[in-house]
């Protein structure tokens, strides 16, 4: 049986107890390690390489939004789960500027954060409603203006998509066969060419002309 191997970095003791005692019966999830701070976590993966990494980053003098970008570079193909306390709209937003996974906050029920856990180590993204209403109301830092479709070359348009996916610079010019450097070009042209300055604001575009399915972003809601 295949598992899918967990790291749980959060603050709060309790938290992690009860996060060991939700998944403790999932015979095929396996938790290889906790951490309180960021020192632990760092140490950690530098070890050992764990498929999804659920950390709540809006904790000072523990995790930051910046341990992200770490998380990233020392293990660039583990998933990153966010499980906060904080619903704040635009701390929220730049979470997910640092290009994590998936978001629910600590107000989910168990079967939301099972579900996280599955879709992040299938590839998926996974938002809870709180968060995936952010995305598709419009309340995206800048108005929340309406975006028009514009023409994007057929490469853009994959290359868009894939963005709003939430795939990585990195896998991206794996998948078209193409330069990391490349890559960063289309995106400098295509978030040009719509007039969004953000990823979140990319994939509201995306979703409000039809690029992506909305409910990719949510896999059990």
């Amino acid at each position: 049986m295949s598992h899918t191997t967990l790291f749980i970095a959060d603050a709060q003791h309790l938290f992690r107890d009860g996060l060991k005692l939700l998944l403790k019966s999932k015979r095929d999830i396996r938790i290889i390690g906790e951490g309180g701070d960021r020192e632990q976590l760092f140490t950690a993966l530098k070890k050992s390489k764990p498929d999804v990494v659920i950390i709540d980053c809006n904790l000072p003098g523990y995790f930051m939004h910046r341990d992200i970008q770490h998380i990233h570079r020392y293990s660039p193909l583990s998933k990153i789960l966010i499980i906060s306390s904080d619903n704040d709209k635009m701390n929220i937003f730049r979470i997910l500027e640092y290009g994590v996974n998936g978001f629910l906050t600590k107000e989910c029920g168990k079967d939301q954060i099972i579900k996280a856990i599955y879709a992040l180590a299938k590839g998926e993204k996974f938002f809870c409603d709180k968060v995936l209403d952010m995305l598709l109301t419009k309340k995206i830092p800048g108005g929340g203006k309406s975006y028009k479709p514009v023409t994007l070359s057929g490469r853009e348009t994959e290359i868009a998509k894939s963005i709003a996916a939430g795939k990585t610079t990195k896998d991206i010019a794996k998948e078209f066969y193409i330069s990391i450097h490349t890559v960063r070009t289309h995106r400098k042209n295509i978030m040009k060419k719509l007039g969004v300055k953000s990823v979140s604001e990319l994939v509201l575009y995306a979703v409000e002309n039809g690029m992506v399915n909305p409910e990719n972003f949510n896999a059990g809601a």
